[in-house]
C-alpha cells in the first residue's frame, strides 16, 4: 500500500534521514520504533507532502507522492495525527472535526462519517460546542485522531499519540488504534512506547540516527535482546 524507498532528507547541510527503506502492507500495523532524534517524525512529515526528501520514492496506490503537495495527499486517501496533536485550539470540537472533511464534497457523507467519529468518541459528542484548547491533553489526542477520520483516509499516520497522557489514558488510545485498524484502516504508527506500540503492532522497523538498524514481525522484536535493551527498560 505504502513503500519508501532509499529516502534521504536533509535539514541545511545536515542529513537526518540516510537511505531508508520500508513497506507498509494493506490493513497491517506498522511500527517505527527509536529514540528521540532518530527521525521518526521526519519520515512521516516527508510522506505527508510537509517536507520535501533530496532523494528517493514514497509510492502509495501506484504513485509517487513526493511531487504532490501536502493537501492533495489527504484527498488521495492518506491521514496524518501530528505530534502534539495540533488541534485548532480557537475553533470548537465540532469546526476541528470538519476541518479533517475539508477535501470532501459529499455534505452527507461526511456527516455519516460525524456520527461514525462520535461513535467511536463518545466524549468529542458530548464537547462538541467546547472550545478544542480547553479540553484535556487526552481529549485533544481524541479530538486530533477524529479529525484525521474524518477524511475517510485509507492509511492513517500517527505521531507519538501517547506523548504526555496518563497510563489509563495511553490504553485507551492504544485501544483505540486497534479498533481504527479492525475497523479496516491501515495504520503508520511512529510512537516513544516502544513496549506498547509493539504490542499491538504487526511488523515494526527499529531506527536510530537516520537508518533503519532493525525489521521484523513486532512479536519477535519484542524478545529481542537489543530491542529490550534499548528501547524497553529491561
Amino acid at each position: 500500500m505504502l513503500e519508501v524507498k532509499d529516502l534521504q532528507v536533509y535539514y541545511g547541510v545536515i542529513q537526518a534521514i540516510k537511505g531508508v527503506s520500508f513497506k507498509v502492507n494493506e490493513g497491517e500495523i506498522i511500527a517505527l520504533i527509536g529514540a528521540n532524534g532518530a527521525g521518526k517524525t521526519t519520515i512521516l512529515h516527508t510522506i505527508t507532502g510537509l517536507i520535501s526528501p533530496k532523494q528517493g520514492e514514497i509510492i502509495y496506490s501506484g504513485l509517487d507522492l513526493k511531487k504532490l503537495p501536502a493537501h492533495k495527499i489527504v484527498s488521495m486517501g492518506l491521514a496524518h495525527v501530528p505530534e502534539g496533536r495540533r488541534v485548532f485550539s480557537q475553533l470548537t470540537v465540532y469546526e476541528n472535526l470538519l476541518m479533517g472533511a475539508y477535501t470532501r464534497s459529499d455534505k452527507n457523507e461526511t456527516e455519516e462519517t460525524l456520527q461514525h467519529v462520535f461513535k467511536r468518541f463518545p466524549r468529542l459528542e458530548e464537547r462538541r460546542g467546547q472550545m478544542a484548547g480547553t479540553l484535556s491533553g487526552g481529549e485533544q489526542q481524541m479530538l486530533a485522531m477524529g479529525r484525521a477520520l474524518m477524511s475517510k483516509p485509507s492509511i492513517i499516520l500517527m505521531d507519538e499519540p501517547s506523548m504526555g497522557l496518563s497510563p489509563i489514558l495511553v490504553e485507551e488510545v492504544f485501544d483505540i488504534i486497534k479498533s481504527i485498524n479492525k475497523s479496516g484502516t491501515t495504520v503508520l504508527l511512529v510512537e516513544q512506547n516502544a513496549k506498547k506500540a509493539l504490542s499491538i503492532a504487526h511488523r515494526a522497523y527499529v531506527l536510530e540516527t537516520g537508518n533503519i538498524v532493525l525489521e521484523g514481525n513486532a512479536k519477535e522484536l519484542m524478545n529481542d535482546e537489543s530491542v529490550k535493551k534499548a528501547y524497553l527498560g529491561e
